[in-house]
Formats: C-alpha cells, structure tokens, sequence
C-alpha cells in the first residue's frame, strides 16, 4: 500500500507537500483522475482523487475518510539517549516506529555519547517509517530533555529505568500490565550514572532488566518496544 502524509487534514481539498507531490507525479507517474491514498498521522485513513498533478503542489479531493484507525488501549513512551553514531538512533526511530511507539524523547544524560541532535531529519525517518509499516500514528518526537527534568515532571504511573548494573531487578516483560501506559528510560553506552539512577528511584522509577544480554542502546530502545507492545496483545 502506497500512503502518502498529509498533515491537518480538513476539508475535502488537500495538497501535498513538495517531496510527496514530485514522488506521486514525477517517480509514480500519476495524473489527474488517479486515487492516492493518506494518512495525517492521527488515526485518520483517507482516499483522495488527484485534480491538478502539479509536481509542486499536487492537488487532491477527499473521496473516503475514516478515523481512529489502529488507535489503542495504552501509550509507549521511550525516552532515549542519542548515540554516538546517529544512523544507529535513526535505526531506532524507524523499527520502533515499525513496531509501534507513541512518544520518543531525546534524553541527555550524564554520559550521553551526544548533546545536540538535530529532528528535522529525525521527523522525516518518523514519516517514512510510519507510510512503510502502513501506521496511521506518527509518533511524537520530543526536543532534547535533561535526564534530571524529565524525570521531575512526568505524570505516567508506569515508569521504568533500564540499567545495566548489578542488583535485584524484575524483566520489564514481568512488570508490564496490559492496557496501561508505559514510560521506558534507555541509557547510553556508558549507562546511566548512579545519581541518576538513585534520582529516578526516588521519583518512583522502577528497576528493569531486558535480559542477560548486555544491548547497545539502540537495541535496548527495540526490545523494550517490542516487550511493551506484545504485553498488549
């Protein structure tokens, strides 16, 4: 299934965006008359019919709507240290996004391996994913945060930190309840700190391993997606 984004959807007229106009008329060579289909990110699936195969600017009709198509029951929230290497984290963006994510924040930390990430790229790879997977969801891709700040104000009950050090720690696939939201803090490479850890205790993070394996952080990110999401099948 071909799907193309089109944000904000309202009305029955539409416009691509340039990327998406020049892909629809120029690679798949369509024209006036031929029916595309959308998704807005937001759980809405539309049939639209091309009126002006502008390369530019393709104009469409809305011919179909549906809404609140593959909405669920519980929100996933990965808050993620960068790495080092940035088309790992891209990788993690897009199989999470595969799998099904809701909200991804970029969390520096004391031993991040990067400070400065920029999303516009990030967004574009959310997009991709999202038309590839056939998603009716884009996730939401949060600025950088400071480990100490987003641990402050969250509100979501079921918080979880992942880390490698030693102690009793229960796997996340034993502590995730069906149908509940979920935040998961994945580390960098080097972990997190001790002070972070204790910190996120204390704010009534819970301990979790995602097993005997020692993951890069961006595998880490996939495994505690894929825990989460087949906790809620």
């Amino acid at each position: 299934m071909q799907l193309f984004y089109v944000p904000d959807i309202s009305g029955n007229e539409v416009f691509l965006n340039e990327a998406e106009s020049k892909h629809a008329i120029k690679v798949l060579r369509l024209s006036n008359g031929n029916t595309i289909q959308l998704v807005d990110g937001k759980g809405g699936f539309y049939k639209a019919e091309i009126s002006d195969a502008n390369p530019k600017k393709c104009r469409l009709t809305i011919t179909e709507t549906q809404t609140d198509l593959g909405k669920k029951d519980f929100r996933l929230h990965i808050a993620i240290a960068p790495t080092k290497n940035i088309d790992r984290f891209e990788w993690f963006l897009e199989k999470a996004t595969e799998i099904g994510i809701d909200e991804i924040t970029i969390l520096l930390t004391e031993h991040s391996e990067r400070e400065t990430v920029k999303t516009e790229r990030l967004k574009k790879i959310l997009i991709s994913a999202m038309k590839q997977s056939v998603k009716f969801y884009l996730p939401v891709l949060n600025e950088t945060t400071r480990f100490y700040d987003l641990i402050s104000n969250t509100t979501c009950k079921n918080k979880f930190i992942a880390h490698c050090n030693e102690g009793k720690k229960n796997h996340l696939k034993n502590t995730v309840k069906k149908g509940e939201d979920v935040l998961v803090l994945i580390g960098p490479e080097g972990d997190f700190s001790t002070g972070e850890i204790k910190f996120a205790k204390e704010h009534g993070f819970q301990e979790i391993s995602l097993g005997n394996s020692r993951l890069r952080t961006e595998t880490a990110g996939v495994v505690a997606c894929n825990i989460v999401n087949l906790a809620n099948e």
